[in-house]
């Protein structure tokens, strides 16, 4: 066998009786005549044992002590106490401080034996659910974001730097920028990574659907409630909710859920009686949360429960270091369902790419990039297939007849160029065929401001 056991002992009789023992049942076993050496043994960490069977009484030093020491140093090492008759009150002490079980000496060799079995049985048991449990959480936990731009690298090290805490974390930005993705992460950084992630739409349901998905519903609540059920505020007790959408709550379902945010109780629909839970909220938006307050459609109170902290993640265009590392992911992504090889992205592509304004973000970025692997069925990826007009370098175009000098032509083509990309400046200086600082010396320059109109 491999298992090894240690024994701890003053006696020098019960250690040679144990190791005769142990050892014809092909255990390998180690001794130790003071709890010091079994100590310094522990601290080593390279060694390694399946079960220790420590004397409750040594003349050195207590046994009930070196078991809280032993599990400090080694809290998952099963432990067995051997007691005599009179230290029964100890032997449940131990068992308190994390002692497997006791043996009472004397003991037959039978008893012996169906308890070391027992012992190691339950502790390969521990393992193979630690395993089993580890495997679970690294399917579940979601790959992270693709990105090399400074600007998302600052966001999403501010996301797992506020993981550890409880506090309730508002997620804004574009659709399709990645706001799911972000809470999950927040989620399996956090402490509760080990419970549940459960996620809702609250555009996706009617405000009665809603309501009842959130909170849950008794017995006759309403027509066609046939039973209890629980709603994802209980299902995700200990765990984490993550509201999408959350501006497109109801204010009467706004009332609700504050006072689960304020009081941490929730009242099924139909029900009088409030239930306890703990949830840590993630909610995201692409509302503008403040002008929804001032109009009167989202309550201020809860907006700041929600808005704890505050993560703002940038669109697409704003982080066009992105969109390479992005489209090769998504091409490996689909390399295994695809029965011809898998296409390249022609430059030309990549930069065209790399130029549009991406309204619907990395959402819209995967679906294109689906599109053009499905037309080109192995052939490299070309302009042509691509479903939006291709702005080249240089193509600005000044639509005007009216005569302009240099300057006033240079200080126009630049303002539209800014205009053009959503005052995205590496964009913007790609698309003028100019470098980023000059880009910046020209903005100077004509001391142009993203509000400006264009013909100013």
């Amino acid at each position: 066998m491999d298992e090894k056991i240690l024994i701890c002992d003053d006696e020098k009789g019960m250690r040679l009786y144990l190791s005769k023992i142990l050892r014809n049942w092909s255990y390998q076993v180690d001794c130790f005549a003071e709890p010091d050496l079994l100590l310094r043994w522990a601290a080593e960490s390279d060694n390694r044992a399946d079960l220790l069977l420590l004397d409750i009484k040594m003349a050195q030093l207590d046994g009930i002590e070196v078991l809280r020491r032993i599990k400090r140093l080694r809290p998952d090492l099963a432990v067995v106490m051997m007691t005599g008759h009179g230290t029964i009150e100890s032997a449940v002490e131990a068992m308190k401080l994390g002692a497997y079980d006791y043996l009472t000496k004397p003991f037959p060799q039978e008893k012996l034996l169906a308890l070391v079995r027992h012992c190691l049985e339950a502790r390969h048991l521990r393992e193979e659910n630690s395993l089993l449990k580890q495997e679970i959480k690294e399917q579940r936990t979601p790959a992270p974001p693709i990105f090399q731009s400074g600007r998302f690298s600052e966001v999403y090290q501010m996301a797992i730097d506020v993981a550890d805490s409880d506090a309730a974390i508002l997620i804004r930005g574009e659709s399709g920028t990645g706001k799911e993705l972000i809470a999950s992460s927040i989620h399996y950084a956090s402490p509760r990574a080990d419970q549940r992630f459960l996620t809702v739409n609250c555009a996706a349901l009617s405000e009665s659907l809603l309501e009842s998905q959130l909170f849950g519903h008794i017995k006759g609540a309403f027509t066609g409630a046939v039973q209890a059920q629980k709603g994802l505020l209980e299902e995700a007790n200990v765990g984490t909710l993550f509201l999408d959408e959350i501006g497109e709550l109801s204010l009467s379902l706004q009332a609700k859920l504050l006072r689960v945010l304020q009081f941490g109780e929730l009242l099924p629909v139909g029900s009088t009686k409030p239930r306890r839970v703990d949830v840590r909220f993630l909610s995201a938006t692409n509302k503008d949360l403040h002008q929804e307050v001032a109009q009167g459609q989202f309550r201020e109170d809860l907006f700041y429960r929600i808005n704890v902290i505050d993560i703002e993640l940038p669109p697409l265009r704003e982080r066009v270091e992105d969109i390479a590392p992005l489209s090769q992911h998504f091409l490996d992504r689909m390399a295994s369902k695809l029965p011809y090889p898998l296409p390249e992205i022609d430059a030309d592509v990549m930069a065209a790419l790399e130029n549009h304004h991406w309204p619907g973000n990395v959402r819209e970025l995967e679906n294109v990039i689906s599109r053009c692997v499905i037309l080109s069925r192995g052939k490299p990826i070309s302009l042509d297939l691509l479903p939006f007009k291709v702005d080249q370098p240089g193509s600005l175009s000044l639509d005007s007849d009216t005569p302009f000098s240099l300057r006033e032509a240079e200080r126009l083509q630049v303002s539209r160029a800014l205009e053009q990309t959503g005052w995205n400046k590496s964009r913007a200086a790609k698309l003028l065929g100019t470098s980023r600082k000059t880009l910046d010396r020209k903005i100077k320059e004509y001391d142009l401001t993203q509000h400006a109109a264009i013909g100013s």
